[in-house]
């Protein structure tokens, strides 16, 4: 075993060498790394009816940073919030796939297509989830997801009422795929109970999702209200994000809707885009450990300063939760999450922490603006609360990154179907080559 470390390291080195490219190349050949511009824009790849993301407006024809706004299919995110039933999260899933909201019956019919679906083969549980169970559930998930495939006789069938029944029931089983596996991790290996709870047919998502979690299935009325915000908010992001280019990229290849979205799954469990909540959380309790008067902002924004300088947490100099890829001035989901966070704080006796969350918010924007040099505005996003949220409702951090996938995969879904319908083209960006052609020599010669 120690040969086989020595030579996997060595060979390593080679690859560090081998495949290391000068970053001058990249100016030098124009090249978008990350499909991005010398500014940040996302390289325009694709069109979609689904969602707009607003960052910017154009005064007297100059680009301008504005506050954030979110449409999912041409409304405002807020309006929906605003405006719906204690199955926000459905609605919200149904203008997603449909283009439109919802009547009262249109409603009904949705939710009864749900919890029709909301069933896994017979000893699914037992045979796929509780079977190599893993602290990462997202790897729990992505293999269940693969799995189901092969319960499907009509897994590669890509006709649209096909597509649509696929996608409606991975929305529907991917909180049961979360919760169980969590669970079958917590009693196989942290010697944990295990509650298997079935879902309600008449629960929403997010109660359902609290019912399941809970060995007593109880939960307040505002515990499943801000779980529904919060799941509405991560349903969509636009098709430049990275789980759902993902998803459209393998969609565009053909494949089937299982294989799509396990792909999307993969990219969705990598710090950079689903688990940066985790890093909010952590960060906050290194925060906590070493600003002994939370009230005191001159030691706050000392710490802070420390994190830019490379001196605190992680040393990656990073203050995680603050600023975005897109938004600039604010993220419309931090701003009418925020509100909801306020309410579940005070009912969980939690104000002492969230005093410390409007320190962090109020200097960080302030002290990175002066550090990065960073002009077009920096505000938190919706991770910046979301993981104080998750911990207030006593859920496991090894679900925080499910959570966001049980909403997105809404997303997902009606990308995929946009996909399907509008493009007929495999997606495939160009590489440039930095090769150079060379001899072979034989293996004696060598």
């Amino acid at each position: 075993m120690e040969d086989l470390r020595e030579y996997l390291a060595a060979q390593a080195d080679k690859c560090a060498v081998g495949d290391r490219i000068s970053p001058q190349l990249y100016t030098e050949y124009g090249v978008k790394t990350g499909l991005r511009d010398e500014n940040g824009k996302g390289v325009l790849t694709g069109l979609t009816n689904i969602s707009e993301v607003k960052a910017f407006q154009y005064v007297d024809g100059v680009k301008t940073p504005c506050d954030g706004e979110l449409l999912y299919r041409g409304y405002d995110v807020r309006d929906l919030i605003a405006g719906s039933s204690r199955f926000a999260f459905e609605e919200a899933a149904y203008l997603l796939l449909f283009g439109e909201l919802p009547d009262g019956g249109q409603l009904r019919d949705f939710l009864d297509a749900l919890s029709s679906l909301r069933l896994m083969p017979t000893n699914f549980t037992r045979d796929v989830i509780m079977k190599a169970p893993s602290w990462d559930i997202m790897n729990s998930m992505t293999r269940s997801v693969l799995t189901l495939a092969s319960y499907d006789s009509l897994a590669g069938d890509l006709s649209l009422p096909n597509v649509l029944r696929q996608c409606l029931q991975l929305i529907s089983v991917f909180p049961m795929l979360a919760v169980y596996g969590h669970h079958a991790y917590n009693h196989y290996e942290r010697g944990g109970s295990m509650y298997i709870h079935r879902p309600d047919p008449e629960l929403s998502t997010a109660e359902n999702f609290l019912r399941m979690l809970r060995p007593d299935m109880g939960y307040t009325d505002l515990e499943a209200r801000v779980l529904d915000v919060a799941l509405l908010l991560h349903a969509e992001h636009g098709g430049g994000n990275n789980s759902t280019f993902t998803t459209r990229v393998v969609t565009s290849s053909g494949s089937d809707t299982y294989s799509a979205t396990a792909a999307a799954l993969c990219s969705l469990k990598g710090p950079r885009h689903g688990g940066a909540n985790i890093m909010v959380m952590r960060m906050m309790e290194d925060m906590k450990a070493n600003v002994h008067d939370w009230e005191d902002e001159e030691a706050v924004s000392a710490y802070l300063t420390k994190l830019l300088e490379g001196e605190a947490f992680d040393r990656k100099g990073l203050i995680y939760g603050m600023g975005h890829a897109v938004y600039s001035l604010s993220d419309p989901r931090e701003v009418v999450f925020k509100g909801f966070v306020e309410s579940l704080a005070r009912e969980k006796g939690r104000e002492r922490d969230l005093a410390l969350y409007n320190a962090v918010e109020k200097n960080a924007p302030r002290l990175i603006a002066q550090k990065r040099r960073i002009y077009k505005g920096v505000s938190p996003n919706v991770d910046f609360y979301s993981g104080f949220v998750y911990d207030m409702l006593g859920i496991p951090v090894e679900l925080y990154t499910p959570i966001f996938a049980v909403a997105r995969v809404a997303g997902w879904s009606a990308h995929r179907l946009e996909e399907l319908v509008s493009a007929n083209k495999i997606i495939r960006p160009a590489y440039r080559s930095l090769c150079r052609k060379r001899e072979y020599r034989n293996l004696e010669d060598r």
